[in-house]
């Protein structure tokens, strides 16, 4: 008997912040997510730590899984795992099978709902400086396929229906028939200036646009290398595009960076870099480890003087493993000490941190945070004399991440790598060891930057190659660097 229930997702077109609120709340709770190629893995990485991935990616001359193994692997999994999520590219109710594939759920009797997600044909449109309708140019517009099952491939549609009844069509994955579908158009009544735009990858940062009319697109798809996945649009509502461009305008647009990530959890540079235009690859993926203090450590807290914090997440987990044990909080009688941002997190717990440059030397300091402070656990006792360490957990590159990496590396051209600590960059070093690459050859060709002089020297340890850095060890100096210098 099925335990399960699948979720069918429309992802959106690429853009991670157009999944809607509905679909991430899927993927959030999810324990198995069958996704396809165009889904931008980067949406993955909001899926719980124990989440199965299985990708069920389709390229134009293969097929990864075909649609009959989808449909029994939903059934299979749901059987398994109380919530499985079919991520699906755009609107999954938009040439994404989602009719055949809750037939088939429904058939063996599978509870499933249906969340739809915007579609490329609109959204990319849109990120080209083109809506899809406009009082002056078009009032209705239609979503037309641009390949069937007929044995040539060739879309049969009432071509004369579409050109006397829509102003605007978007032909979807149209690139291969792009010569027959202007041909059919202009037979069947369409004036061969009409205008046309092709936009490929729409809403990505390495979105193409291509701009032409019915009679000449085609040779100039040709001449500059169009393929898939693109959409096409035809009308005169193409011509909205100069004066509605706004995506391209953004100062980071086109650039595909390579984030190098040194732990888990949110990144700010991430979506500060995101914000400004670029495609944001964030590598390795990081999964952490929870550990709990012995005992004796614990008992001997009344003993230290100072404590300092060596980050936000190392100060909730000592409070919290303090009530999970029912130890008195009025045993702390140290004082409390951290970074900025740490003696935020002090504050939460209803309590008052100091910064860290006001401890005392030869006072006797526990330090908690993650198993990285052990490799500095020489310098902390030279510089404060008696240490107790206080481990929280442990980060380690979360191996299940790779494959999706490497599938990202065939797909992108990434022209900027930016490290923003000297972990990140042996953290990088390691996590390309793993998929067969030398972090020297990888930043080859690449623009490197670091964020700060510190950064800077670990990464000329591991690749003394031209690395740019930044003014100060900040996010606003390594985005203005990364603005101010063009792969």
């Amino acid at each position: 008997m099925n335990k399960g229930k699948v979720w069918l997702v429309g992802a959106g077109p690429g853009d991670t912040a157009l999944i809607t609120v509905k679909g991430l709340r899927a993927i959030k709770a999810a324990e198995v997510i069958l996704y396809d190629r165009l889904v931008n893995p980067k949406l993955l990485d909001y899926a719980p730590a124990n989440c199965e991935f299985i990708y069920c990616g389709k390229l134009p001359d293969r097929h990864t899984l075909r649609q009959e193994a989808i449909n029994q692997l939903l059934v299979d999994k749901a059987s398994e795992a109380a919530t499985v999520v079919r991520l699906k590219g755009g609107d999954p109710g938009v040439f994404g099978r989602v009719g055949e594939e809750a037939a088939f759920l429904a058939e063996h009797e599978v509870p499933y709902e249906i969340v739809p997600g915007i579609t490329s044909g609109i959204a990319a449109a849109m990120y080209a400086g083109v809506p899809v309708t406009h009082r002056e140019f078009g009032e209705s517009f239609a979503v037309v396929t641009a390949h069937d099952k007929s044995a040539d491939g060739k879309p049969a549609l009432n071509w004369e229906g579409i050109v006397k009844g829509i102003d605007t069509v978007a032909f979807y994955m149209g690139i291969a028939n792009l010569p027959f579908i202007c041909e059919k158009l202009i037979e069947h009544g369409k004036a061969p200036e009409t205008p046309v735009m092709l936009v490929q990858w729409g809403t990505y940062s390495r979105q193409k646009v291509l701009q032409g009319n019915l009679r000449n697109i085609s040779e100039l798809a040709v001449k500059e290398k169009f393929s898939n996945p693109s959409i096409t649009l035809v009308g005169n509502i193409v011509f909205l595009r100069e004066k509605l461009n706004w995506f391209e305008k953004k100062p980071l647009f086109g650039r595909q960076i390579l984030l190098a990530r040194s732990s888990s959890g949110e990144s700010e540079l991430a979506e500060r870099l995101a914000e400004r235009g670029a495609d944001v690859i964030e590598f390795p993926k990081w999964k952490y480890e929870a550990e709990v203090p012995d005992e004796q450590l614990i008992k001997k807290l009344p003993d230290f003087k100072q404590i300092l914090f060596t980050s936000p997440r190392s100060c909730n987990e000592f409070f919290q493993t303090l009530k999970e044990k029912k130890v008195d909080i009025r045993k702390v009688t140290a004082e409390l000490y951290g970074t900025s941002s740490t003696l935020k997190a002090i504050e939460k717990h209803g309590l008052t941190g100091l910064p860290k440059e006001q401890m005392e030397i030869d006072n006797s300091v526990l330090v908690v945070g993650e198993s990285s402070i052990l490799a500095h656990k020489l310098s902390y006792t030279q510089l404060f004399g008696t240490c107790g360490f206080w481990i929280t957990g442990k980060q380690q590159i979360d191996d299940k991440y790779l494959p999706l990496f490497e599938r990202i590396l065939q797909e992108t051209d990434i022209d900027t790598v930016i490290l923003p600590s000297s972990g990140s960059a042996r953290g990088l070093a390691d996590a390309l060891n793993k998929v067969g690459e030398n972090i020297g050859s990888f930043l080859q060709g690449r623009q490197t930057l670091a964020m700060g002089r510190q950064t800077a020297a670990a990464v000329y340890d591991l690749h003394p190659g031209n690395v740019a850095v930044s003014e100060l060890p900040t996010i606003e100096s390594i985005i203005q660097l990364a603005e101010r210098i063009r792969p």
